[in-house]
């Protein structure tokens, strides 16, 4: 495996124009892929965000694995050679209105990697956040890891962030880094966003790369921001402001062997 390798986080504030959300996420994937990035990782349900009050089924509910947004993620992936973390998009599920949270891992040829299923679904009352997502979704139930040229990847989306038994899972089955798209409400993002990815970092001695939606969407819809790409110690490598674009960081994984040599807390470990 590669020492190294450069990752991007892309920030957007995707709408309900599935057609100019895509072009968006063209243009940031082309940014990123130039600036050296060769893992660029997308916000959850980076395609569509729809408005809450919109009829439970989605017309843009896509089939895996011949649905458009598929083939549009190979097809940036091949054309700028890289890993690319899809975020999320919505699949549809045969004989069911609802649809499930899915993540996507492709490689530089195009290749599917991995794909996961969300597991936990954001249904909270919250001050001026008040969700039921498995109104329109569907759970997932199963783990999944990306094995790359350079690391082994861990697939979650936003809200298994606040679940830290999805993550060591992840660090037992190899994973070096956590992939964490999201699209965070504003008062938890505030308030809990940050510290929630830096304590998955730490305690599993992995690298997190957490993509996020920014801004307002819809009258209904507003998310927090800050995509942040975080190292194996905690430490923030970069953050995206308040608008779309994105982060770059060097993912160095010898220095990552090295603080879980120093620090063998994964090893340490009792039931």
């Amino acid at each position: 495996m590669l020492a190294r390798m450069i990752a991007a986080v892309v920030q957007m504030t995707s709408g309900s124009d599935l057609e100019r959300n895509l072009a968006r996420a063209a243009d940031w994937i082309g940014a990123a892929a130039r600036r050296g990035a060769e893992l660029v990782a997308l916000p959850e349900m980076f395609p569509l965000i729809r408005d809450d009050g919109a009829d439970t089924a989605n017309p843009h509910a896509q089939d895996v694995p011949d649905g458009p947004v598929l083939r549009f993620l190979a097809e940036q992936a091949a054309a700028h050679r890289i890993v690319l973390a899809g975020g999320s998009f919505p699949e549809r599920i045969p004989g069911d209105a609802r649809v499930f949270n899915t993540s996507t891992v492709f490689g530089p040829t195009g290749e599917l990697l991995a794909l996961y299923r969300k597991i936990h679904l954001f249904d909270v009352d919250l001050p001026g956040a008040t969700l039921r997502e498995s109104a329109r979704v569907a759970p997932g139930s199963e783990i999944a890891i990306a094995k790359t040229a350079a690391c082994t990847l861990g697939l979650s989306v936003c809200y298994d962030v606040r679940f830290p038994e999805l993550y060591r899972q992840l660090a037992e089955r190899g994973a070096q880094v956590l992939l964490v798209p999201s699209a965070f409400t504003v008062p938890t993002g505030r308030d809990h966003w940050e510290v929630l990815l830096r304590a998955r970092a730490i305690e599993n001695q992995c690298f997190v790369v957490a993509s996020a939606q920014y801004g307002e969407h819809n009258a209904s819809r507003r998310s927090y921001g800050h995509s942040l790409i975080a190292d194996p110690w905690g430490i923030v490598l970069c953050t995206v402001p308040d608008a779309e674009g994105i982060g770059l960081a060097e993912l160095d994984f010898a220095r990552q062997a090295d603080t879980r040599r120093r620090l063998p807390a994964l090893r340490h470990r009792r039931l």
